[in-house]
């Protein structure tokens, strides 16, 4: 069950990986969290595709993490009576609430909550940003905009308004139909597309409660301006390059990802960079080296995980998409400088004595050259309080609750194993010892460092360390 890397692979499955076999394959190749897009595809579709997760995890006795990724409120423009239309700048566009095909000089734009913060000078961008508007006269339920930057544009394209708080929920009805669903089927994060704010999160996570961790994703600027505390908010974060580089320049998006990133290492949240990465793989059965880079990059910064969209959803190379960025994951992870960089970031504990045990443990491995470390976790604070100090051994994560153990399938380092709570101090030793060499961790006579809390099972009392010889 061992992976020989610490960052995660999530993948993103789809018609390209829809059965049990092909998931399986994907999972074989280094997956360890498996995204449903629910902007593609049934409940049926993603039902089928949850059971095939869940009968590998057994089969395998590795618990997989279920990334729900909800659509999220995008606006979009109405439809072309030819179906689409040609641009040009210089000339106006009308958007208005008119439900009727549109043409070259005017469209709808069905959501008529959004004129009432649209002001001269403002600007719209169209189709992920390829087209870009400024609105010259407005209305009602209207707006006169000129085309600065124009081009072809077709039916039901996205919209995009730059720098402004849109007065939209974060959920729409087709994203609470599917919430429904995801929690019905036990996923273990919902990904909220769009977030604007802290009220955002607090919003959905009276709906979700404990039955899933809420993972934010960064994919407006107005997201970066509330950094702080919409990761406060929220269990894990996604840099989104793909929609935040719609509305922000492309120079801005290596340091943004840079500073998410540090901002989550310091809270203690996992991070998953996403958008792009391998996408000439979608195609081609090897990356360019740009790509490549740009894969090892995330790792560098110290991304818990980096995600594959349409290269394992749609793509002709899925396998060798997760196989090619498992092998780069790897390759960074051995070289010293990723070490060093990782030293250099390091976050210090706060003062209190589970972070002051966790950071013990890791520099107790390092000196004795533990082969692992070992945590009891029930809620999964203690494996996340270890990820966040970035040992250079894995993490063997030890747990009787699997819903925190398909979570923490998102955590840089962490690999679990489900077991029933230890009763006293020899229990906990033994059984340490048993399942680090029975899943590889440890050989005979290898050194391992234990950490847990007393009384046993007690969420967030972590105040032991102990070092054990494999026997």
């Amino acid at each position: 069950m061992r992976r020989h890397r610490q960052a995660k692979i999530v993948a993103t499955l789809g018609p390209s990986v829809s059965s049990e076999k092909s998931i399986r394959s994907l999972f074989e190749a280094g997956a360890d969290v498996f995204r449903l897009n629910f902007s593609h595809g049934t409940h049926k579709d993603h039902a089928s595709r949850i059971a095939a997760v869940r009968s590998i995890e057994r089969e395998t006795k590795r618990p997989l993490g279920i990334l729900t990724d909800l659509q999220g409120p995008k606006l979009r423009i109405g439809a072309f009576i030819n179906g689409e239309v040609t641009l040009k700048s210089g000339s106006t566009l009308k958007l208005d609430l008119d439900p009727s095909p549109g043409d070259a000089s005017r469209v709808s734009l069905p959501h008529k909550e959004i004129f009432s913060i649209l002001s001269k000078q403002t600007a719209i961008l169209l189709d992920d940003g390829k087209l870009r508007l400024r609105v010259v006269k407005t209305g009602k339920d209207y707006v006169i905009t000129e085309v600065i930057n124009g081009g072809k544009l077709s039916d039901h394209k996205g919209v995009n308004v730059p720098n402004v708080i849109l007065p939209i929920p974060p959920l729409d009805n087709k994203d609470r139909q599917d919430l429904k669903f995801a929690l019905k089927n036990g996923v273990d994060y919902i990904g909220l597309s769009f977030i604007q704010s802290t009220k955002d999160i607090i919003q959905v996570r009276k709906i979700v409660g404990k039955r899933a961790s809420i993972l934010s994703k960064l994919e407006k600027p107005t997201a970066i301006e509330h950094l702080k505390g919409i990761i406060e908010e929220s269990d894990a974060v996604m840099v989104a390059r793909g929609d935040l580089g719609v509305e922000l320049p492309p120079e801005d998006i290596p340091s943004l990802q840079k500073q998410i990133i540090r901002e989550c290492q310091k809270q203690g949240k996992p991070v998953v960079v996403a958008t792009q990465m391998l996408e000439s793989m979608i195609q081609n059965p090897s990356p360019t080296r740009a790509e490549a880079s740009d894969v090892a990059t995330a790792i560098y910064d110290g991304a818990d995980a980096v995600m594959l969209s349409a290269e394992t959803a749609i793509g002709d190379y899925p396998v060798q998409a997760v196989k090619m960025m498992d092998r780069i994951i790897q390759r960074v992870e051995k070289d010293p400088e990723f070490w060093s960089i990782t030293e250099t970031g390091h976050q210090n504990p706060e003062a209190n004595a589970p972070d002051a045990i966790t950071a013990a443990a890791r520099q107790v491995a390092h000196t004795i050259s533990a082969s692992t470390i070992v945590t009891y976790t029930t809620s999964g604070s203690t494996a996340l309080r270890a990820a966040r100090g970035r040992p250079d051994v894995p993490i063997l994560c030890i747990t009787k609750n699997i819903d925190t153990a398909r979570r923490l399938a998102l955590s840089w380092g962490v690999q679990c194993v489900i077991a029933e709570d230890v009763k006293n101090f020899s229990g906990m030793v033994n059984k340490a010892n048993g399942l680090a060499k029975e899943y590889g961790f440890a050989l005979t006579s290898d050194r391992i460092v234990i950490t847990a809390g007393v009384p046993f099972g007690t969420p967030g009392a972590t105040n032991i360390l102990r070092i054990s010889k494999v026997n």
